[in-house]
């Protein structure tokens, strides 16, 4: 694959005092682009290419001073109002539903992770397929946006895609065409994949990444309370790279949860959601669905901003929509 950056501005070739050795080093260890470097971090170069830590986190220092140069990521001292004006101009990804876009405050956020968390059937994969429906619409030939899918529980199908792009009048196959797959078979191979996303969004144009589930493989996998701290620092580490390549990529991050039942709840909702508060402080956005009879209820758990409230919506040929008043 061709590195990230075909102008240039993010080749690691643009590091100072670098050798073609080192850079060779990187490249066979998957690090592409300077982007690689800060999404990745000093601890995982250096694991990956044996390279000494003090080396590797003066390049991902160099690199992270590039892109604030470019304007990726904000100076280190900024005035609040410089961070609100950026904020306006953040893109945003139409769900599908005029409810729910009212709740997130416009559509899932560019440079954020949402979570969708709830039980079986409550429309969480639907979300998702949408979503990689309304991220191509409303844009101009020449700058498609595309979807990246990572399904790591068999959930994908195109054929649901071509309903809901039929339903919304754009072309089937063309839908399909600008919708990247990648299929996870366990814990390792969704680190992998996560891992070299930065080039396929890079290559594809993408503008939203979808993880449907993020725990599956390692509900799986880690049984038991004794692998229970090893499994947190994998999710945590995960998320971590899904939290950098948002912001530094600057696209929207959408990964679904599992949820678990408290059987010592007296009072209230006994469901909760799979990974603990690893999961609660890393999702930017989280949003908590529920049935209601033929319709669902999307909550605002957790957000930095938005109130909590609940909203009304539906699933139907279009993906999801709102229920008729």
């Amino acid at each position: 694959m061709s590195d990230i950056g075909n102008d240039g501005i993010f080749d690691l070739n643009v590091l100072k005092d670098v050798g073609p050795a080192t850079r060779t080093s990187l490249r066979e260890a998957g690090f592409r682009s300077i982007k690689d470097l800060v999404i990745r971090g000093p601890t995982d170069i250096a694991d990956a290419t044996g390279i000494a830590i003090e080396k590797c986190t003066i390049l991902c220092n160099q690199a992270r001073e590039i892109l604030e140069d470019v304007g990726v990521y904000d100076k280190p001292f900024i005035t609040a109002n410089q961070i609100y004006e950026k904020r306006k101009a953040e893109d945003r990804v139409a769900t599908g539903s005029t409810n729910l876009d009212e709740l997130l405050g416009g559509g899932i956020e560019t440079r954020a992770i949402t979570e969708l968390y709830g039980e079986f059937g409550t429309g969480k994969t639907q979300i998702c397929h949408t979503l990689c429906v309304t991220v191509q619409q409303n844009e101009s030939e020449d700058n498609l946006s595309n979807a990246l899918y990572v399904d790591t529980e068999n959930t994908f199908r195109p054929e649901r895609i071509a309903t809901i792009a039929s339903a919304r009048e754009i072309d089937p196959n063309r839908a399909l065409e600008n919708i990247i797959v990648a299929k996870a078979y366990n814990s390792s191979h969704q680190e992998v994949i996560i891992q070299e996303s930065p080039n396929i969004i890079s290559l594809h144009n993408v503008k939203i990444m979808i993880v449907d589930s993020i725990v599956s493989h390692y509900r799986a996998e880690f049984l038991g309370r004794s692998f229970l701290a090893e499994r947190q620092q994998r999710i945590n580490r995960l998320l971590h790279i899904l939290l950098r390549i948002a912001e530094t990529c600057k696209i929207a991050v959408v990964i679904t949860n599992q949820i678990q039942s408290s059987p010592d709840t007296i009072f209230g909702d006994p469901h909760k959601a799979t990974g603990g508060n690893v999961m609660a402080h890393t999702s930017t956005y989280r949003l908590y669905l529920k049935k209601a009879g033929k319709n669902r209820i999307a909550r605002m758990v957790d957000s930095p901003y938005h109130p909590e409230r609940e909203i009304l919506f539906t699933l139907n040929e279009q993906g999801i929509g709102d229920p008729q008043k």
